[in-house]
């Protein structure tokens, strides 16, 4: 049956839109469109096509409003009989999530929407549909990512947390004249870092990479009072890198009595040309090695996730020289950035004791 054969008087039709005006439920606002547009004489194709739904819904819709009118737009769905996933259900779910087939006896390493469906109706007795499982999934927020690959610090415990209690002791107290600085190094790839980017829906943006990756690294020491950096290049990264950091370290804090730099376990911060250069430092450099395996816990990682995100992620850069420029580009404003915080902050106080 047509739209324009059903008498529909005007003002009934407009407190029909009036209604659908008010509506917050999508599929109910969806219904109520397809009248809406069927009412108008639209045919049921160019609807679907309009709404981005099948026309078997049109027709669907159509059949049941002809039939009940309005009341026959509105969700039958309560009448389907109890609800299966239910909040104790969906907190079951979560503990599930939390955890790991193995831990239930399960071969398979990772969840599926199936395997998690079999768990549920052990510990439950109640089974649902795969939909059903989607979207008791997003109800309580989980979705598929990729895990974070860690390795434990074989230190104990009390000892991993007496040694950062300690660091985090000097970071707070630092004596009078010292500084405190946290130092780590960088890879820099030609071949770029792939990383998420918004894009349109059907299509894919392409990253060219030469194919030939040629590296570059760049040490760099975090001020934890200032947040200014200090940094180096190199194009290995050995000891002759960190070392030529400490120096540079030096350089830019003359007046400091004592330079302590946290730092992690890595090799180059160990090697016999290390120590000997840090001995003939005659007492500037102090190093406070992290406990192994903690790299969450050195402050400068994060300088280093934001140089890859604003840099290196799907750079478009032909050769590593372009690329290096870009580097020391974002570094050196992120010290002006630093810097002008940094007086910002001193002139508030000011003021404020004034």
């Amino acid at each position: 049956m047509d739209g324009y054969r059903i008498a529909w008087s005007p003002r009934r039709n407009w407190n029909f839109l009036k209604r659908l005006r008010k509506l917050k439920d999508a599929r109910l606002r969806q219904r109520y469109l397809i009248v809406s547009h069927r009412l108008r004489g639209a045919a049921p194709t160019a609807v679907a096509h309009w709404l981005g739904c099948s026309r078997q819904t049109v027709y669907r819709v159509w059949a049941r409003f002809t039939a009940e009118g309005e009341a026959g737009l509105v969700d039958r769905r309560e009448d389907n009989g109890q609800v299966k996933a239910d909040e104790a259900y969906l907190g079951r779910l979560r503990d599930l999530v939390h955890r790991r087939p193995p831990d239930f006896a399960w071969r398979r390493p990772t969840w599926t929407r199936e395997l998690l469906i079999k768990q549920m109706v052990r510990e439950t007795g109640v089974r649902v549909s795969l939909s059903t499982m989607s979207r008791a999934l997003h109800a309580i927020g989980a979705r598929r990512g990729r895990p974070r690959p860690v390795v434990r610090c074989p230190w104990s415990k009390r000892r991993q947390n007496r040694c950062l209690k300690a660091i985090g002791w000097l970071i707070a107290h630092p004596p009078p004249g010292h500084v405190v600085v946290a130092s780590d190094e960088a890879d820099i790839d030609l071949n770029p870092k792939i990383g998420y980017d918004w894009m349109l829906s059907g299509e894919q943006k392409e990253v060219v990479t030469p194919g030939q990756n040629q590296k570059r690294y760049v040490a760099g020491a975090l001020d934890l009072r200032s947040s200014r950096l200090t940094w180096v290049f190199g194009k290995r990264k050995a000891s002759a890198l960190f070392t030529a950091l400490l120096e540079r370290l030096c350089q830019t804090y003359p007046g400091a009595k004592v330079i302590h730099v946290i730092l992690d376990n890595a090799r180059l911060h160990k090697s016999q040309y290390t120590r000997r250069t840090v001995e003939g430092l005659q007492g500037k450099i102090m190093l406070h090695f992290l406990p192994p395996y903690c790299p969450n816990e050195n402050p400068i990682e994060r300088v280093w996730r934001d140089l890859h995100d604003n840099v290196t992620r799907n750079h478009q850069r032909e050769t590593i020289q372009e690329l290096m420029c870009d580097v020391w580009y974002y570094l050196y404003n992120r010290n002006r950035r630093s810097a002008r915080q940094t007086t910002e902050k001193i002139w508030n106080r000011y003021h404020q004791a004034a």
